[in-house]
């Protein structure tokens, strides 16, 4: 294709609604509830800004600039944003979020139809219950789908291989995780090593060497590949992280300092509680993980700028993606790969909402 991100976008959505077209038709004898459950498969998959899948895409062109069959290569691509939607379902249960990108997110949605209903039972445990197994599902199906992508055996095989480790590291980050916060552990270097294997790495290194293996790079290749993804995968997270407190909810579909609610122990709050003050890094360490007003949110964000968290964390971004840069530059790219991925760069760490 002419390359055009909202092009791309535009294709890998059509390859997941087509999928999940199939899986409605392949589960209806199950009925109502089952539709339900592809309904909001459906919600789950639609939107967001594609970035696994376009670091998919041109790990593959940055091996390979020609592609012989475009569509297999979409669908190869779409099957990281079925990780992702799964990975975001399971999210928001587990940190209690009541919102994704504006609308209720899966646990909620289906805990409110439970009580619109009159059901017996505890509508929280339906709407949990139907949160992890939807997750599930799109877990099973993003290995579906990569698997019968249309690309060589061969090349999928060894994909595969690779979605496996990436589908291990992303499960056991997430419990790392949630074991931080059991612990309210707030230390940089574990926050980063969280940050790292929860998202730096299945967010844009290990899509890219999806992709670069479905081209049938080399281990030296994948190396290289390592050396901008990983870095660019870090500032990524990290102003992830800037958003969860700083963000405007009428742009990132969650409610102001929806992180501080949530209580994540993110290197912004780590570098925070280190640097402030001892009264304040106190309210700060006594108020995350709690119900807070508009009013609290406002004075433990004051209390992160005023640390000077937030200022190191942009200067962490600055640095990790310019460690990426270089090495995108010295990297033996093959065609148009090196500028759009510079482009990918500059959009995954420079995002406003």
């Amino acid at each position: 294709m002419t390359w055009d991100p909202a092009d791309l976008r535009a294709a890998v959505q059509a390859e997941l609604d087509a999928f999940v077209d199939e899986q409605a038709v392949r589960l209806a004898p199950l009925g109502d509830d089952a539709e339900q459950l592809v309904t909001a498969a459906r919600e789950a998959v639609g939107g967001g800004k594609r970035f696994r899948a376009a670091f998919c895409y041109w790990g593959y062109r940055a091996i390979r600039d020609d592609v012989p069959d475009e569509a297999a290569l979409v669908r190869a691509a779409a099957s990281l944003e079925l990780l992702h939607a799964s990975a975001l379902v399971h999210d928001d249960y587990m940190d209690a979020s009541a919102t994704r990108r504006g609308r209720p997110a899966t646990h909620t949605m289906f805990g409110a139809r439970h009580r619109e209903l009159g059901w017996t039972g505890s509508a929280e445990q339906y709407g949990a219950a139907a949160a992890i197994l939807l997750g599930d599902l799109l877990l099973a199906w993003s290995d579906e789908l990569l698997r019968r992508c249309g690309l060589p055996d061969d090349l999928v095989r060894a994909a595969l291989t690779v979605f496996d480790h990436t589908r291990s590291e992303v499960i056991a980050g997430q419990f790392l995780d949630v074991s931080v916060q059991a612990r309210a552990e707030s230390d940089v270097d574990l926050a980063m090593k969280v940050l790292r294997f929860k998202s730096a790495k299945y967010s844009i290194e290990r899509p890219l060497h999806v992709g670069a293996t479905l081209a049938g790079a080399d281990p030296a290749a994948l190396a290289e590949l390592s050396a901008f993804g990983l870095p660019l995968g870090e500032a990524f997270q990290l102003r992830d992280d800037l958003l969860g407190v700083f963000g405007d909810p009428d742009v990132t579909g969650k409610p102001a300092g929806d992180d501080l609610s949530e209580g994540k122990r993110t290197v912004l709050v780590a570098l925070a509680l280190d640097a402030a003050p001892a009264d304040e890094a106190a309210r700060l360490d006594a108020r995350l993980g709690s119900p807070l007003t508009a009013d609290e949110v406002s004075d433990l964000r004051g209390v992160i700028e005023r640390s000077g968290a937030a200022a190191d964390v942009e200067r962490r971004i600055e640095a990790l993606t310019g460690e990426a840069l270089e090495a995108l530059t010295a990297g033996a790219f093959a065609g148009p790969a090196r500028a759009e991925l510079r482009r990918l760069a500059d959009a995954a760490t420079q995002r406003v909402h």
